[in-house]
């Protein structure tokens, strides 16, 4: 949550919120909160984090971004 009279402070948090309902949730019907739970997961886990390409990221998955990031760390 932002802190009072601060309205960037939740920017991440909403447009991530706003991806997975455009992206997944409003395209699915779930018979059961377990569904909706396992359908989430999945979309985080498995497309979200290693497939989708992100532009802060230099259209990069976030998996991939951090393995680089990494790989610079560890050559200097």
């Amino acid at each position: 949550m932002s802190r009072r009279g601060n309205c960037h402070d939740n920017a991440v948090a909403e447009s991530f919120f706003q991806l997975l309902k455009r992206e997944r949730v409003k395209r699915k019907v779930y018979l059961t909160r377990d569904d909706a739970k396992s359908e989430v997961f999945d979309y985080i886990e498995t497309f979200y984090n290693n497939k989708r390409k992100h532009g802060f990221n230099d259209l990069l998955s976030p998996v991939e971004y951090e393995k680089r990031y990494n790989e610079r760390l560890e050559s200097v």
